[in-house]
């Protein structure tokens, strides 16, 4: 796609780039870099607003008072602070007039009796975080650059009722995302939405998972055939490894859109999963930048495969749990045997990171998470005998070779490994 003017580019903003002022007036230093040219900006919640919502949840769900007031107390702090920075006393009065309608609104679900589900109300509550900061942000962007609309992205990423991890309705979603962007770009120049958040057909609040603001973009890039995707990230580029558990990290400069769905599958926590399948399919390349040094070339993730084996990649999960399950009467696993475990697996809600089977053993790993372990317990256990070991990790190398392999496993008990062409994946402990 060759670039124009008149191209779209879309930009995601993480919690990190936009958790003070200062960091909001950076994305502003940003958006000046791409003066004439048409943006939609997708946002997440301010820095971990998120994951204090999730604990106001909890605590309003619980009818833990003192706890929830706190906690909204806080919260609502927070975002006053980064207002009161950004404008001058009169736009900061409007700004903090319309937050303060956000708070009414989330001491009200403490208030509220509900015969919705969990899951239901856990998405309309959550997604009080990106209409703060996409609200906070439109502000400062028009204040400081002028033309710019925020824009409601659960009146354009329509999905089923499946909360909590909605599935997006393509056809829906991108009449509707090309029918206001479209011309709403050619007025404002700029628009402002949120990611993770989207609605069923009865307008009821859905998200699309996790860390679902890269997958967000995707979709608006998808329907608008845009030009690119760049996520701006606290980080130079896609790193070989996590800087948390392995200290000498390369960036990658390119890699495929399969290298980088390889990754996402086996665990790289920089783009999520869903996000690549919709960019891949219309060949939109995907940029991942340093929002503190805006101009450096970060990695770009596209269809060109030929540098894919270039860095080896490691991907760590801690914390992990391996079962080792045999059948009570000692028969064979055949597949009879397979589609039982499995079945039992599924009611558990069991997600398998890894699993290998014998003749008369079958051992799958998960993420450790006690009420999972107990209830996968209690749908093998009457059938097989079963063990486990917990506080393993599980360490995936792409593109190994014997140097890698014997580096990350030095001083460690192999309990498992596996190996392809291209990767090899070992469960180890102390």
């Amino acid at each position: 796609m060759k670039p124009t003017n008149e191209s779209i580019l879309v930009f995601k903003f993480g919690g990190a780039s936009v958790k003070s002022a200062a960091a909001i007036d950076n994305v502003i230093d940003i958006l000046k870099l791409y003066a004439d040219r048409k943006i939609v900006v997708v946002v997440s919640a301010m820095g971990k607003t998120t994951n204090q919502l999730e604990s106001l949840f909890d605590a309003a769900l619980n009818q833990e008072k003192d706890l929830f007031i706190s906690r909204k107390e806080a919260l609502h702090a927070f975002h006053i602070e980064i207002v009161k920075a950004l404008f001058s006393d009169d736009v900061y009065e409007t700004i903090k007039n319309k937050i303060n309608l956000v708070f009414d609104e989330i001491i009200d679900f403490y208030n509220e009796k509900s015969d919705k589900s969990r899951g239901q109300r856990y998405d309309s509550f959550v997604s009080f975080g990106e209409h703060l900061s996409s609200m906070i942000l439109q502000f400062k962007i028009r204040q400081d650059l002028n033309k710019s609309l925020w824009s409601d992205a659960r009146k354009l990423i329509k999905t089923d009722d499946q909360f909590q991890r909605a599935n997006v309705d393509w056809p829906k979603s991108i009449a509707l995302i090309k029918n206001h962007c479209q011309e709403e770009l050619d007025l404002n120049r700029i628009i402002v939405t949120q990611g993770f958040i989207s609605s069923n057909a009865l307008e009821e609040t859905t998200t699309l998972g996790r860390e679902g603001s890269d997958y967000s973009a995707g979709i608006f890039a998808h329907a608008l055939d845009a030009e690119s995707v760049t996520i701006w990230k606290d980080v130079p580029g896609m790193l070989n490894a996590d800087p948390k558990f392995f200290e000498n990290t390369q960036k990658l400069d390119r890699i495929s859109f399969r290298e980088a769905i390889e990754l996402s599958y086996y665990g790289a926590s920089v783009i999520h999963p869903k996000t690549l399948k919709p960019l891949q399919n219309k060949q939109i390349p995907l940029y991942v930048k340093s929002f503190m040094n805006p101009k450096d070339e970060g990695t770009t993730i596209d269809v060109d495969t030929s540098n894919d084996h270039m860095i080896p990649s490691f991907i760590f999960k801690k914390n992990q749990v391996l079962f080792s399950i045999t059948p009570k009467d000692f028969s064979f696993l055949i597949e009879a045997n397979l589609s039982d475990i499995f079945l039992k697996l599924s009611k558990a809600k069991a997600e398998i990171n890894i699993m290998q089977n014998s003749a008369l053993s079958f051992s799958f790993l998960v993420d450790h998470n006690a009420s999972k372990i107990n209830s996968i317990i209690e749908q093998l256990s009457p059938s097989y005998e079963v063990k486990y070991n917990t506080d393993l990790e599980l360490v995936t190398v792409r593109h190994y070779d014997q140097k890698t392999n014997e580096f990350v496993c030095k001083g460690k008990k192999i309990l498992l490994h596996q190996r392809t062409r291209r990767t090899a994946r070992f469960v180890l402990g102390s």
